[in-house]
């Protein structure tokens, strides 16, 4: 129970609180393009099965691969990207905390 609240609390919560902080007169659309970083999940549909709990998704999913990262981490050096960059390194970090609390 604490891990899938930590964990929802970080997807949800977290872009929330930064668009709230940094992003005040647009934070609904900082918020908005940031859970966008959870569209990278559709690559659990390429696994079989589709949802392990047991699984850890980093470096096992394409999309959370330590390559993926990388190319997230550049996405944010971008004005332009910078949310969709730090919406999805946000996703990872939920899912990362996922694997150690496994």
């Amino acid at each position: 129970m604490l891990q899938t609240l930590l964990h929802y609390g970080l997807h949800f919560g977290l872009p929330l609180a930064i668009a709230l902080v940094f992003f005040k007169p647009t934070w609904k659309v900082a918020f908005l393009i940031m859970l966008c970083g959870m569209l990278i999940d559709l690559d659990h549909l390429l696994a079989n099965p589709i949802f392990d709990p047991s699984r850890c998704s980093i470096n096992f999913h394409p999309l959370h691969s330590y390559y993926a990262v990388a190319i997230y981490i550049l996405i944010t050096i971008y004005k332009r990207t910078r949310l969709l960059g730090i919406g999805l390194l946000i996703h990872i970090l939920a899912d990362t905390v996922d694997c150690w609390l496994m």
